[in-house]
């Protein structure tokens, strides 16, 4: 057993993650039109296992700037390398889907582009902008990669106005070495307290995986410096390991530990928590963002 409680992976799923088979009709349909528009989503791109739920529902979590992602997380099932040059049309084919799905809350993000000067920035505004431009009453959640910091690439996505914007820290300070190459763990937290300095009203979004190998302790202290950071709203999802080549999963929690979890973040004054194995970084995203409004 590990230092996290839950039972140490071996073989099988455990028998909450089991779901229901998603209908082939629906699936192509999606997939049929995000091929058209020559678009990306994480979850296809992550291996999501909530991606028959979602595209059942007509909804999906786009991913723009590409597929290829510059920094090698080994937890992260998206493709590494080196990116195609940025698709100038990329804002436009997204709109495009918003409108032909009939979505109202919006989720974008995107693979980190360390190759660019502003790392992507300007892509997510200029899709933000196009949204607003286009839709009536729209809601957008970016959920960005650190920019490497720069003060300049966060101000320009705040700058466009999306209602909730999201950076994730995946786990713990002490598991960055081997599971978020590239990643700073200070870095991804002064990002979260920069927009909320620069825009108040922006609510903020994290997320973190267990079961990597982390410590009940080290996920409240981690929890807690979010909340220092005045982070809003918070989802907490079990891990799992896209291919063998991928850092292990160390252990699945139960439940009723996540169960636990969120009563933890609802006490230190979350707005919002999402805490099951199944729940990802966008995982019902209107209903938790509605959370952060009342």
């Amino acid at each position: 057993m590990n230092q996290t409680t839950g039972t140490v992976t071996k073989g099988r799923l455990p028998p909450w993650f089991k779901q229901r088979l998603a209908e082939p009709g629906v699936m192509s349909t999606m997939h049929d039109l995000l091929g058209r528009l020559g678009l990306h989503t994480i979850c296809q791109s992550a291996l999501c296992p909530n991606i028959g739920r979602c595209f059942t529902s007509g909804t999906a979590t786009f991913l723009i700037l590409g597929d290829v992602c510059t920094r090698r997380c080994t937890f992260c099932a998206v493709k590494k390398g080196h990116p195609a040059p940025v698709d100038e049309t990329e804002p436009h084919h997204l709109c495009d889907a918003v409108a032909k799905l009939g979505l109202t809350y919006v989720v974008i993000t995107s693979v980190t582009r360390d190759d660019l000067p502003d790392g992507g920035a300007s892509q997510f505004a200029q899709t933000v902008n196009l949204l607003q431009k286009n839709m009536a009453d729209i809601t957008i959640e970016v959920l960005i990669p650190d920019f490497r910091g720069s003060k300049e690439s966060i101000r320009t996505v705040v700058e466009s106005g999306p209602q909730v914007i999201n950076h994730n820290l995946e786990t713990v300070p002490r598991l960055y070495p081997e599971a978020r190459t590239g990643a700073d763990y200070a870095r991804s937290l002064e990002l979260l307290y920069t927009v909320k300095k620069l825009n108040p009203d922006i609510v903020t979004k994290s997320g973190l995986m267990l079961g990597l190998g982390e410590s009940r302790d080290e996920l409240i202290e981690v929890m807690g410096d979010l909340r220092e950071a005045d982070c809003d709203l918070l989802t907490i999802g079990q891990y799992l390991q896209p291919s063998p080549h991928h850092h292990p999963v160390v252990s699945f929690i139960p439940p009723e530990e996540f169960a636990g979890y969120e009563a933890i973040g609802r006490e230190m004054g979350f707005s919002g928590v999402a805490s099951s194995p199944l729940v990802r970084s966008s995982y019902r995203a209107a209903e938790l963002y509605e959370k952060a409004k009342t």
